[in-house]
């Protein structure tokens, strides 16, 4: 399966449309949007529809810049089918061999307009994870990255959620991606056999 993961687009409608291409070109079979695709909520429109008109299957979490109501709208709008929220929710997908691969996330950070707290984030993350739980693979989507994961450095200061790296250690999952610092964007890291990833914004293609 081939993925093209992407987060804090923040409204760029250029730069959306240049995924969108980037997905076609690369002939991925899903798109993976980790959030802070809005700025402040100022305007929904051409956020997923270049990638639909691609025909490109979207998972979405929202980030702390837009709202799960606002995510919700969009995935209505572009069609539950093709298009999911993924912020508390579980799906299950099977790549060219057959195999299944569990997706699951929470979207939101502490900070921002649309902020979670660490706790309430961990709990939806769980909650969704634990749907998935029997299922070898399993790929976790956020937006803000797990704490000291060498991904959420902003300065000396880790600025991950303690929550989203207790469900890695409890669940194991293959991968985690996420976004939210946008000074660690392209960068990966470990913990245990999870790898991290923060997609950035210009996108990061991930083959699994």
């Amino acid at each position: 399966m081939k993925i093209l993961a992407a987060s804090d687009t923040h409204n760029d409608k250029k730069l959306i449309r240049e995924l969108a291409g980037k997905a076609e070109k690369e002939k991925v079979d899903i798109v993976i949007l980790c959030g802070d695709i809005t700025f402040m909520e100022s305007d929904l429109e051409g956020i997923l529809g270049p990638f639909r008109k691609k025909g490109k299957k979207v998972l979405v979490v929202p980030g702390n810049h837009e709202s799960v109501a606002s995510v919700d709208f969009l995935v209505e709008l572009y069609g539950k089918d093709e298009c999911k929220n993924m912020h508390g929710y579980s799906i299950v997908m099977k790549d060219k061999k057959g195999e299944k691969i569990g997706f699951f996330g929470c979207g939101s950070a502490d900070i921002g307009p649309f902020s979670y707290d660490d706790k309430k984030i961990e709990d939806v993350l769980r909650g969704a994870g634990k749907k998935v739980s029997r299922v070898k693979r399993k790929i976790m989507i956020t937006h803000v990255p797990p704490y000291d994961s060498g991904v959420d450095k902003v300065g000396v200061s880790n600025t991950g959620s303690r929550g989203v790296r207790k469900v890695i250690t409890e669940l194991k999952p293959e991968l985690c991606l996420c976004g939210h610092i946008h000074e660690t964007a392209g960068k990966q890291s470990k913990i245990g056999k999870t790898k991290i990833i923060n997609v950035g914004k210009k996108g990061t293609i991930i083959k699994v």
